[in-house]
């Protein structure tokens, strides 16, 4: 009792001489649910990220919503043929009579599932190998750090497109997928995306293992599976989660430029890359077709590029106390 009393004077006597030192209540704790909503003010205080937000908002609802609504994307208007901006087609038509907004619509489906498949994918296999990596040290962190390190230099496009060039693969009891479908390309874009995530989750594992936290787990007899998952994976989540926005925005465009180049998604289905792709040889006379997809792509990785900004700033630890 004692003790407890001279701390507690004992602080009363240094926030006499700083004011401006934290409360021992305001420091946040390792899985503290008061950090999150101190991120949460922070991420709504934060401008641009919250414009990033309500535009990926709006295109989600534009695209998985308002799709429903508009015209097949593959019906052909013969009383309208590549025609520009008008009441009846708000983007415009294409050189088959088809309705530009239908396409932009449905290929802002495709194009957004696959960066948020890869997003989701990716990260779960770059925090796997990442954590590993940090937790256990020596020749398994060696081992998987000279593996990412490969997997990095690996060039991504050709590598893409020769696997894309493949087409169908076998795959026995489990069916077969498509290379250059949307899910095959899900697939292969994960395959690649992991490394940047895999060296952060290591870094902040190799620096929360050693915190007291995760000693004490240790020393009543937590197995090291149950420390990883439970308390050092929770406190690497704002890194994780700033990541994974990267990831979107890269996915993205990746994605559209292998549908660009020819390699990506098929017509006739429609992605925003194979859109662009189409309209290349026509941009002088038909500029709509060409302008309507570059912005979705443009705006929508700049919006996510604004939110994971954002969540950078949130989640900085650094801002905790002072929050």
């Amino acid at each position: 009792m004692s003790m407890r009393v001279g701390d507690e004077s004992g602080r009363a006597r240094a926030e006499a001489i700083d004011p401006g030192l934290a409360r021992a209540d305001a420091i946040a704790t390792p899985q503290d649910g008061g950090q999150w909503r101190a991120a949460l003010r922070r991420f709504r205080r934060h401008p641009v990220a919250m414009i990033g937000l309500g535009f990926l908002v709006f295109m989600f609802l534009a695209c998985f919503v308002g799709a429903r609504f508009a015209q097949d994307p593959n019906y052909q208007d013969l009383l309208q043929p590549t025609s520009g901006p008008s009441g009846a087609h708000w983007f415009g038509t294409d050189e088959l009579s088809r309705d530009t907004f239908s396409r932009v619509l449905h290929g802002g489906q495709i194009s957004l599932k696959v960066a948020l498949g890869v997003a989701l994918l990716s990260t779960a296999i770059g925090v796997v190998i990442g954590a590993l990596a940090g937790f256990y040290r020596g020749w398994l962190d060696g081992l998987l750090m000279r593996f990412t390190d490969l997997w990095i230099a690996l060039p991504a496009l050709p590598f893409l497109a020769v696997a894309v060039s493949i087409g169908t693969v076998d795959l026995g009891p489990f069916g077969s997928i498509d290379l250059g479908g949307p899910l095959g390309i899900t697939l292969l874009l994960s395959c690649l995306l992991w490394g940047s995530i895999a060296r952060v989750v290591r870094g902040a594992t190799l620096a929360l293992r050693e915190r007291e936290f995760v000693d004490a787990a240790r020393a009543i007899g937590a197995s090291n599976t149950r420390i990883i998952t439970r308390h050092v994976l929770p406190n690497c989540m704002g890194p994780i989660i700033v990541n994974a926005t990267l990831v979107v925005a890269e996915a993205i465009l990746v994605e559209s430029t292998l549908s660009f180049l020819g390699f990506g998604i098929q017509p006739p289905t429609p992605s925003w890359g194979n859109l662009l792709s189409d309209s290349i040889g026509t941009v002088q006379d038909w500029w709509w077709l060409t302008v309507f997809p570059g912005l979705a792509i443009f705006l929508t990785v700049l919006a996510v590029n604004f939110v994971g900004d954002g969540l950078r700033d949130a989640l900085d630890p650094r801002r905790q106390v002072r929050s």
